[in-house]
């Protein structure tokens, strides 16, 4: 009889994280695809141009965000950089916990700020898919990267801010066509 107990005790809980894995798994749904576009801006008194694509694949405990950004300096130089990420659920509804690091158990949880790496995070609100990195510089300051993609007609709206120390140091704004 104690068992029966137990285990009513324990549907509510059940229930919680079963509804709340098909919540997670609806918000990663709508984003899901492969996106690409261009970008404009000045840096450093230049004007810069990007080529951007960001791939977002839903998996079996979360998802996988994906993004490569291409500079094109006017001297003609080229920088590229690609980024892979792997997300899963936290404790907490709609908000992601970066899985970049495996533990000694096997278990994938995020790096630590300060060990000088990001700490990464994502969260879906509504149209709109943020993930936020925060480094902690050498000399004990803060710096914030934050993408924010916000489903439109065709594809997503980016915005990108690089923020230290609660000063913008970048903003990119562009239109990401969806692929395919």
């Amino acid at each position: 009889m104690k068992s029966i107990v137990l285990g009513f005790r324990a549907l509510p809980f059940l229930f919680v994280f079963v509804f709340s894995s098909i919540a997670y798994a609806a918000d990663v749904d709508r984003f899901a695809g492969t996106y690409t576009g261009k970008a404009e801006f000045i840096a450093n008194g230049e004007k810069q141009h990007r080529d951007l694509s960001t791939t977002i694949t839903p998996s079996k405990d979360g998802f996988t965000l994906s993004w490569t950004s291409v500079t094109y300096r006017s001297d003609g130089r080229t920088k590229e950089a690609t980024y892979t990420i792997e997300f899963v659920p936290s404790p907490r509804e709609g908000i992601y916990s970066s899985a970049m690091k495996v533990d000694i158990f096997g278990k994938r949880k995020p790096l630590n700020p300060l060990n000088g790496e990001p700490f990464v995070w994502a969260r879906f609100r509504g149209d709109t898919f943020s993930t936020y990195s925060l480094f902690i510089t050498e000399d004990g300051e803060y710096e914030m990267q934050e993408y924010h993609r916000t489903l439109t007609e065709g594809g997503l709206n980016l915005v990108f801010h690089r923020v230290r120390d609660s000063v913008v140091l970048r903003e990119i704004t562009a239109f990401l066509a969806r692929e395919g």
